[in-house]
């Protein structure tokens, strides 16, 4: 890792940090240390890095606000990549193209600030504009599909590529980037509409207050943890099974929202996926539902 390290110092990659706490990069606050985190100024310092962590075997991740992945207790042995200073934001009329770094939630606002509907859904996601292509997030009916024009990745061969949205495979959580991980999102372009300002900001404030009543955001978790199959909600069905409160360590089935799984306090990593792993076999025993795994395990093996 010391000439990776030299490497990025020599070519001015970008800021570099050693020995980083995953559990402070992550939205369920557990994981191990990883060797390495490096946040690249430009593409083109993103594609000199990769071009070496390739050369030289490294592993490594792109890592958004760490909403829905879950690194084990064990330590990364690689480098943590963080698009941060991707960061920009333009409006032209409707049309929003946002750096892979931004924050979903401050642009759904931004948007409502310029009288723009079409984001309201995204205004309770906390994650970056790139992870919420890459997952398909969405809520409220909606999802990153319906808005996505086109989108600026990097592909496996490190060359700057536009994808389009008929390209991109958009169905319910699931994208052509979750299929293929080695693409990475460098922006996305979004079509919005004109809507009135104040209607948006309301519509945002009463889903706000709904989610404040209805979910446990005073707990550190990664949102909903399994997919609604078709016709139903996996909620429903983990609070059937008497899973409501259920807790493996630190780790607890949610009491306010069953489809949540919550770090109530002092949670391992493993705790959360033994959690995970209880609750989707218990469903699947009791109902006969093989409820299909929102977030993405990291360093498992």
């Amino acid at each position: 890792m010391k000439e990776v390290i030299n490497f990025i110092k020599k070519n001015n990659i970008g800021h570099i940090k050693e020995n980083v706490k995953l559990s402070n990069s992550t939205t369920y606050k557990v994981g191990g240390v990883a060797r390495l985190f490096v946040w690249p100024k430009t593409v083109e310092k993103l594609v000199l890095l990769l071009q070496k962590l390739n050369k030289d075997h490294v592993s490594y991740k792109v890592l958004g606000f760490g909403s829905n992945v879950i690194f084990s207790d064990k330590e990364y042995d690689g480098v943590i990549i963080k698009l941060d200073s991707f960061d920009k934001v333009k409006i032209n009329d409707t049309v929003i193209t946002a750096g892979a770094g931004v924050s979903l939630v401050k642009l759904a606002y931004k948007a409502a600030s310029v009288g723009l509907t079409g984001l309201e859904f995204a205004s309770g996601i906390p994650g970056s504009v790139g992870g919420a292509v890459f997952m398909n997030a969405g809520a409220y009916k909606s999802d990153m599909g319906y808005i996505v024009s086109e989108v600026k990745v990097l592909t496996p061969e490190l060359e700057v590529k536009t994808l389009y949205n008929k390209d991109l495979n958009y169905k319910y959580r699931s994208s052509f980037l979750q299929d293929n991980p080695n693409y990475i999102c460098l922006e996305a372009t979004m079509v919005l509409r004109h809507g009135d300002k104040t209607e948006i900001k309301e519509v945002m404030e009463r889903r706000r207050q709904k989610r404040l009543m209805n979910q446990p955001l005073e707990y550190p978790s990664a949102g909903s943890v399994f997919r609604n199959p078709e016709d139903d909600f996996a909620g429903r069905l983990i609070e059937e099974c008497g899973l409501k409160g259920y807790k493996i360590g630190g780790a607890m089935v949610s009491e306010k929202h069953a489809n949540f799984i919550v770090n109530a306090g002092g949670a391992t990593a493993s705790d959360v996926k033994n959690l995970i792993t209880y609750v989707h076999d218990k469903v699947k025993d009791e109902t006969g539902v093989d409820l299909k795994i929102e977030q993405e395990f990291v360093n498992w093996e």
